[in-house]
């Protein structure tokens, strides 16, 4: 069996820019218990979408049934439009990445990643190019006779990734892929693999529990909780406008405001929120009198400037400084609002930014085009 040259060119022309999911409601029980509830989702050729969650959502279960390690209780899996119930995973020509990196510990780094196409009956010069060509890829150029306990972790997922990646598939699965590693570490290898992405043109599909690693990685993010899809979007979608309080709370860190509405129209509500009025972007509006919760991202939050009149677009409330932590580039205030309700604003650390103290009472603003409505 002669292969093609592996380079990104030819991988993007061998796989048209990856597969095409399609998860249809997609059901798993465990013990009569579910672990995913009926779930849907269009997936792009080409796309990098992340499953995020807390443990215990289904994201990880939902994975293992796309690659073929677990059987759907109910529902239907599609790549390029043709169901995969039933078919064993190494018909489904898929590559699959773990955390715990799963590599053979008694083959080299070139028998481990040419382990995928010995099995495909690959002849020996064949196996040996495009190993060379994937290590290469994955920035490894050389490591071919070193064994998998003579590399760090980082040197050990890229072996992962291109064992993963050597056969050409359209379909990338990673389960916690970076788990295992050290924040800088992780870091660094996020942009590895969004190049990596980039390069290959395959449909990468994603599993975490970290927010900062799903914004950072993904063209869109689809978050889980118990067992179901909560919203789909961008990361910035998903920032900026979460659907849920969950979302609010989950993707990053908000505050939150629980009031009566008095006011609703052109998107926009009003609602007293203790002595203050806070308004903010609603996608569908509340009836008037009705309870609400708005929402808004900490560093979208200032300290007013002393004797600044309130200006039209702004939410203003009057707060007290509870506790002041320096975080290196931020420093992170804990503010309670006139009736009781805790807050965090964080602001810049520049040398000419005035600390405020523990005690000290101020007015805090924000756009109310960066507050929404939950």
């Amino acid at each position: 069996m002669e292969a093609s040259r592996f380079t990104p060119q030819t991988v993007r022309a061998a796989t048209s820019r990856g597969a095409k999911v399609s998860l249809v409601d997609l059901e798993k029980q465990f013990d009569g218990v579910g672990a995913v509830c009926g779930i849907s989702l269009e997936i792009a050729a080409g796309e990098f979408l992340t499953l995020l969650g807390p443990s215990g959502s289904g994201k990880t279960t939902t994975l293992m049934m796309i690659a073929g390690f677990e059987t759907p209780t109910d529902g239907d899996i599609a790549i390029d439009g043709h169901s995969v119930i039933g078919a064993a995973p190494h018909k489904r020509n898929i590559g699959v990445v773990f955390q715990s990196y799963a590599l053979f510990p008694h083959l080299t780094v070139g028998e481990n990643i040419a382990f995928p196409l010995k099995q495909r009956g690959m002849n020996r010069a064949s196996r040996e190019r495009l190993v060379g060509e994937c290590l290469a890829m994955v920035q490894l150029a050389g490591y071919q006779t070193r064994y998998p306990r003579q590399l760090s972790g980082g040197q050990q997922q890229r072996v992962a990734l291109a064992r993963a990646i050597v056969f050409q598939p359209r379909l990338l699965l990673m389960d916690e892929p970076l788990g295992a590693l050290d924040k800088q570490l992780r870091e660094n290898l996020q942009l590895e693999m969004r190049r990596l992405h980039a390069e290959l043109g395959i449909t990468f599909v994603h599993v975490t529990h970290d927010q900062e690693e799903a914004l950072t990685m993904s063209d869109r993010i689809a978050v889980m909780n118990e067992g179901r899809i909560v919203q789909v979007g961008s990361p910035q979608d998903l920032y900026d406008r979460p659907g849920s309080r969950f979302v609010a709370s989950f993707i990053g860190e908000s505050n939150f405001f629980s009031g009566v509405v008095h006011g609703a129209e052109d998107g926009l509500v009003a609602a007293k929120c203790g002595s203050a009025v806070v308004r903010g972007i609603a996608a569908r509006l509340p009836p008037v009198g009705g309870a609400v919760t708005l929402t808004v991202r900490p560093e979208r939050m200032r300290f007013a400037d002393p004797g600044a009149a309130p200006a039209d677009g702004e939410n203003r409330i009057r707060a007290t400084v509870a506790e002041a932590m320096f975080a290196g580039e931020r420093c992170r205030y804990l503010l309670h609002a006139d009736d009781g309700e805790p807050l965090v604003l964080k602001e810049p650390s520049g040398a000419g930014t005035r600390r405020r103290a523990k005690g000290e009472v101020a007015d805090v603003v924000w756009p109310v085009a960066d507050t929404a409505v939950v």
